[in-house]
């Protein structure tokens, strides 16, 4: 409690601090702002420097401004669209990058754009170093909002609209169903399950309660749209002594579900950040940061699978989920009996259907299965002092930044257990009557409330750092910063904390603003490797060369800035120690004790067996990022025209496998199982690629025109790999890291006869005409893992090709922005249930091009059957297609009221906006791309927005 009421204190004072504060608010210098306007300060590792001086592997984005004309709900949403590097979930597609909030390890869907002034991109291996092992391969830093000095102004801003589904899959009715699956038994050689009287009363509709024919997504069960509404108030202003800012904001989005417990699903967000800028003296200076955010998720229970994976496996004609009562005879007072005790009678009208089979079904869960509501609370605190050390040497500055973080999560719901009926039908006089119920479960209503899934996370981080800055005869500047910083992550139910400790140091030099030297370099340390191989120096430098400032150009009438840049680095980082989910311990032998041995006593009595699974490598190492880079910005024709790429070639070394080459095989036995092979440094990546951003901006008549193109493009080589194969074309060194692998195909058989002439497929299963036929990559007249090819890249960390643009038009008081961004070069595998249909599983529209001997010259998908079609459904390039897509993602128009109209009021401004997100995608495999098979289905949002400035 007392801690509860600290906290409440704490989030009080963010929020009361401006109409506390008495001191007279003064206006910011002019000039100081034409400046900053000028060359915007940009947050890079432990500093802030002027944009002019970025050397290369940054990019930034002005959130802030970038807010006021296309409004967000996730902060990392389409970064593409503005800044070359980012692929859609990946710095220059390395995977795992580091997310900083405010300096500190947090995460990025737990603050929204309007809460954010500036992010950051730090790509490079030299924009990285700085902070050690843990953005070895990038970092994302987010810099939240702060008070300036300005009087007291209070901006709220309130949004709603709706999401509106693109694509349903589309699966089989009952009749269709139960027709194709009497085929697929045909083909198999079996008899039919359904007879022609059976199909027929299905399809006819007459009585869907007796012969269902289910369609997950039709109507009765999903909305056309449903909502999603927000306001935030965000509070700012100060002085020269102190500033503040806080943001209060609440947001609350429904579900497209609309029946049961699960019309009511929802998920609501409240968050109340605030901060405060302190100048102490002439010499002290400090901050606190703290932010609350509250989730709350309210969902139906599902006792087994949940709405979306029913969906895509249940078959239609399995089960009636209502049966209205007026089906019930009269006179069967043995079925009313149980109806009457029935605490589950849906809207007075209908009892719950089900079978021996489905005694639980979706459908009842969210009936009569009760609801869960899923909490997480996430508490930020962080706060540092700087401290002006020109007394002790002109230049010199100390800065501190300590933190603390919690976030914790359960789930609380109420299970409740139902009875389903299985009717028994019979005709009387051409109506169709229930004449008997079977019952299966049981209807409770426990009342007790389930805690279960409780998590917890603490993150505490600290930075301390010395900055030094001077300059000599105004040409030579000097600034350096010596810097000890670490983070540890605690999580409930995980041993090992997650741990970055490193030092730190910096020196930079740059000659009156045109050549530029910069050094950093890290001393790191790592858990993860045994005693005498944890720790490790990781050096970078780059060096830039301002030609702008050079004779031959300082003149120019076309070149406003123009700068080149060079960086060479080597980072080691512990990432990537991890092996089958083990991050810990790797260099160690590893050993088992298992019950049933292969051996026991002659009586017959089994005993332990102690099994060595792995050898010990004490000089397993870092994982080392070797990275060379180059950049050029450049400003032409009065910032007409500005271009900022980079161009880099990067190698992961060392990365850990259990070699299987590397040592003799009687190092490893089959029975029993056990190996003495260590894990070791091994595989080599590596990335070549280059990013770019350029940006137009003119006007146009009376209309401001900004056009902004930016993208990246990377190839990825293992360059080092363990492997035997037999023929040169299965090797995996040499070929991209991303690589999907299959079988080539060669159409279908058509008759026994070719099947007869053909290599033999390996596979489980007997193959009959209609089924695939693969190619015989050497010749030796089998089908089987050897003749597995390259197929192409998957992008897996990003599309090769990445690209974004945005186009920005004002005119008068309206703004016109829209967004759009690609990805090109990859490939993925139709291999979901819904594509691959054998056995028991559901049918989905794909099905209808199948193979018959009718179909044969035509058909665009194998036979169909009820086995397991291990010959056909595995991966191959049949089942391959381009992932290539471009999509609009925002379309926004905002209205600025003139000022004008606004003078006898209290605002200060008011906007309003009217914007769509994923709006189209254009693909020739637009539909695949647009559908969702097991999870809700993608969404178009239309919003509405106001904005007021007080």
């Amino acid at each position: 409690m007392k801690h509860i009421q600290t906290r409440f204190i704490l989030f009080a004072m963010f929020v009361f601090f401006p109409f506390l504060m008495e001191a007279q608010t003064v206006a910011e210098n002019e000039t100081d702002s034409l400046i900053s306007a000028m060359d915007p300060m940009v947050q890079v590792s432990y500093r802030k420097v002027a944009q002019s001086d970025l050397l290369g592997g940054v990019s930034v984005i002005n959130m802030e401004e970038l807010t006021k004309k296309n409004y967000n709900t996730y902060s990392l949403d389409n970064l593409q669209g503005y800044a070359g590097g980012w692929t859609g979930n990946s710095l220059w597609g390395m995977g795992d990058y580091l997310v900083l909030v405010d300096g500190v390890p947090r995460d990025a869907n737990n603050v929204l754009p309007t809460e954010i002034e500036q992010i950051t991109l730090l790509k490079g291996a030299s924009a990285v170093v700085l902070y050690g092992s843990r953005a070895a391969k990038g970092v994302i830093y987010i810099s939240t909002q702060r008070g300036k000095v300005e009087p007291l102004k209070i901006n709220v801003r309130a949004n709603t609209g709706y999401h509106v589904s693109k694509s349903y899959p589309e699966y089989l009715g009952s009749a269709e169903y139960m027709t194709l699956y009497n085929e697929a038994r045909t083909n198999d050689g079996l008899s039919l399950s359904y007879s022609d009287e059976a199909i027929y009363n299905h399809a006819s509709g007459t009585n869907p309660y007796r012969y269902p024919d289910i369609n997950f997504y039709s109507s009765d069960y999903l909305k056309k749209a449903y909502n999603r509404t927000d306001v935030s108030t965000e509070i700012t202003g100060g002085n020269d002594r102190a500033r503040f800012y806080s943001n209060i904001g609440y947001y609350n989005q429904g579900d497209v579900l609309n029946f049961g417990e699960a019309k009511d699903n929802n998920v609501n967000r409240l968050n109340i950040r605030g901060n405060i800028d302190l100048n102490i003296n002439d010499f002290i200076s400090a901050y606190i940061n703290a932010n609350a955010t509250f989730y709350n998720s309210r969902s139906a229970n599902a006792s087994g699978d949940n709405y979306w994976n029913s969906a895509a496996n249940l078959r239609p004609n399995r089960v009636a989920p209502l049966i209205p009562l007026s089906y019930i005879d009269q006179n069967d007072l043995a079925s009313w009996s149980k109806i009457n005790s029935s605490n589950n009678i849906i809207g007075g009208q209908y009892f719950l259907g089900g079978t021996q089979t489905d005694m639980t079904n979706v459908f009842a869960d969210y009936y009569a299965g009760g609801y869960s509501k899923w909490t997480s609370r996430q508490f930020q605190f962080d706060t540092g002092i700087n401290f002006d050390l020109a007394s002790v040497l002109k230049g010199l500055s100390f800065h501190t930044q300590f933190a603390v973080d919690y976030a914790t999560s359960y789930t609380t719901s109420y299970n409740n257990t139902y009875a389903v009926y299985a009717p028994s039908w019979y005709n009387y006089n051409g109506a169709d009557v229930i004449a008997g119920l079977t019952k299966f479960g049981n209807d409770e209503k426990s009342g007790v409330q389930n805690i279960s899934g409780s998590t917890s996370r603490q993150t505490i981080a600290f930075s301390g750092y010395f900055k030094y800055e001077t300059a000599i005869n105004n040409a030579h500047h000097f600034n350096a910063m010596l810097i000890a910083a670490g983070y540890q992550q605690t999580q409930s139910e995980v041993y090992h904390r997650t741990s970055n400790a490193n030092l730190g140091l910096q020196l930079g030099y740059n000659y009156k603003g045109k050549y530029y030297a910069d050094l950093g370099a890290a001393a790191i340390h790592s858990a993860k490797l045994a005693p005498g191989h944890r720790s490790a120096l990781s050096p970078s430098l780059t060096l830039g060369w301002k030609l702008n400032k050079e004779n031959f150009l300082a003149n120019s009438s076309v070149v406003d800035e123009l700068v080149l840049s060079a960086s060479g680095s080597i980072l080691h980082s512990d990432l990537d120690i991890v092996y089958e989910d083990a991050e810990y311990y790797l260099y160690t032998s590893k050993y088992d004790q298992a019950d049933g041995a292969w051996w026991g006593w002659y009586d017959g009595a089994v005993e332990h067996s102690t099994n060595s699974k792995r050898g010990s490598n004490e000089d397993l190492t870092f994982i080392k990022r070797k990275e060379f880079s180059a950049n050029v910005r450049a400003s032409l024709w009065e910032k007409l025209l500005t271009v900022n790429t980079s161009f880099f070639i990067n190698t992961m070394e060392g990365l850990l496998i259990e070699p299987s080459t590397l040592y003799p095989e009687y190092f490893f036995t089959y029975y029993p199982t056990a190996s003495f092979i260590p894990i070791v440094n091994f595989n080599n990546d590596k990335r070549t690629g280059f990013d770019f951003n350029v940006t137009y901006n003119k006007q146009i008549g009376e209309v401001d025109f900004s056009l902004g193109v930016g993208g990246t493009y990377y190839t990825t080589k293992a360059t080092q790999r363990d492997q035997i194969y037999d023929y040169d074309y299965q090797k995996r060194e040499g070929r991209p890291i991303d690589g999907v692998w299959g079988l080539k195909t060669d159409g279908f058989f058509q008759s026994q006869e070719e099947i007869d002439g053909s290599a033999d497929p390996t596979f489980a299963g007997t193959i009959k005409p209609g089924d695939l036929k693969y190619v015989d990559q050497n010749d030796d007249n089998l089908i089987d893992e050897k003749d597995i090819v390259y197929l192409g890249r998957g992008g897996w960390s990003g599309a090769p090709l990445t690209m974004g643009v945005n186009l920005t038009a004002k005119w008068k008081n309206f703004t016109f922005f829209a967004l759009g961004t690609g990805n090109f070069g990859a490939y993925a595998m139709k291999n979901s249930s819904y594509y691959w249909v054998y056995g028991e599983r559901k049918y989905s529209e794909v099905v209808r091009d199948r193979w018959t001997e009718e179909t044969k010259a035509t058909a665009t998908y194998p036979r169909l059957t009820t086995e397991s079609g291990s010959n056909n459904f595995r991966d191959s390039d049949f089942w391959m297609y381009k992932t290539d897509r471009f999509n609009l993602a925002k379309v926004q128009v905002t209205y600025d009221l003139p000022q004008n109209l606004l003078q006898n009021f209290l605002f200060k401004e008011i906007s309003t906006y009217v914007s769509g997100a994923n709006l189209l995608t254009i693909s020739k495999e637009r539909e695949i791309l647009e559908m969702n098979t097991t999870s809700a289905p993608q969404t178009r949002f239309f919003n509405i927005g106001l904005k007021a400035v007080f």
